[in-house]
């Protein structure tokens, strides 16, 4: 197992060639999480965002009030209009809501066919709030997760997927990495950032054959909201301009870790306030 350290550092200029990633996800009408999360973190770090949205939440930093899944025809007709028209390199999968919609997803990317797929498989709000119907899950697992290159979850999430218990430490949670390889995602991004007690953020990124392990220090706010689908989105945009999966997700690590470190600079809601996406005014990372 090797060890990697998030270290702050800057990128590239959008410019005609821009790289395409594409977002699946709800839509968050706080701002913080979500479609709206993703489409600023995809453009805060070097490529051109456009979206297919599949669920509308009522939502704002104290927690979701209401979900109203896009009826599927309208799923499947913005999948068609963005991958017949738009050249995606990568696609992020955040919230799916439910059975027929993961179903569209994933035929959709089957049949489309992009270069790299990331899924953030969404179950629980940082408030809280459940955002993937229970049955909707073994649906996500057999169709949708042996497409991804990646897959982001954090420990609930994570624990959910395999059926085991949300970890309390480390070695808790290096015994779930047999559990998440049989999923068959190409790779794991195991978060650890519910390990509150921890003096650093480690995250687990899981290979069939080997393990990174990825630590940053963890920054004391409560402005985390829409953390996983900013990460996940981030490390879409670094596998569209050409990295590999371990640097891409090295450099989503740092961009992630500025984004939180500079939330506070933000006074959005009274609850979760969303971090910093624009925090150097175009977060440029390398």
């Amino acid at each position: 197992m090797s060890n990697i350290t998030a270290t702050p550092n800057t990128a590239t200029p959008i410019t005609a060639s821009t790289p395409i990633v594409l977002t699946i996800a709800g839509s968050d009408s706080g701002g913080g999480a979500g479609i709206q999360a993703d489409i600023k973190a995809i453009s805060a770090t070097g490529c051109y965002a456009c979206s297919v949205i599949t669920a509308i939440t009522a939502q704002n930093t104290l927690g979701v009030s209401a979900i109203f899944p896009i009826p599927l025809e309208y799923v499947e007709k913005q999948l068609d209009a963005v991958f017949t028209d738009l050249n995606v390199v990568a696609v992020k999968v955040g919230m799916l809501a439910d059975c027929d919609i993961i179903k569209i997803v994933a035929a959709k990317i089957k049949q489309y066919q992009p270069a790299f797929l990331v899924v953030d498989p969404v179950m629980i709000a940082t408030s809280g709030d459940l955002l993937l119907q229970e049955s909707a899950i073994s649906i996500l697992k057999s169709e949708l997760l042996p497409l991804a290159d990646l897959i982001t979850p954090n420990l609930p999430e994570g624990a959910a997927l395999i059926g085991s218990e949300v970890p309390d430490n480390e070695a808790d949670m290096l015994k779930m990495i047999t559990g998440l390889r049989q999923l068959g995602s190409k790779a794991i991004l195991l978060k650890g950032g519910h390990l509150e007690h921890d003096e650093n953020s480690n995250d687990l990124l899981i290979f069939p054959e080997d393990v990174h392990h990825l630590t940053a220090k963890r920054i004391q706010t409560r402005n985390t909201h829409g953390t996983g689908c900013t990460l996940s989105s981030a490390i879409a945009s670094y596998l569209a301009q050409g990295h590999d999966l371990l640097r891409a997700v090295q450099l989503g690590k740092q961009y992630i870790s500025q984004a939180i470190a500079h939330a506070d600079e933000l006074d959005i809601g009274k609850g979760h306030g969303p971090v910093h996406h624009f925090f150097s005014g175009h977060a440029d990372v390398s």
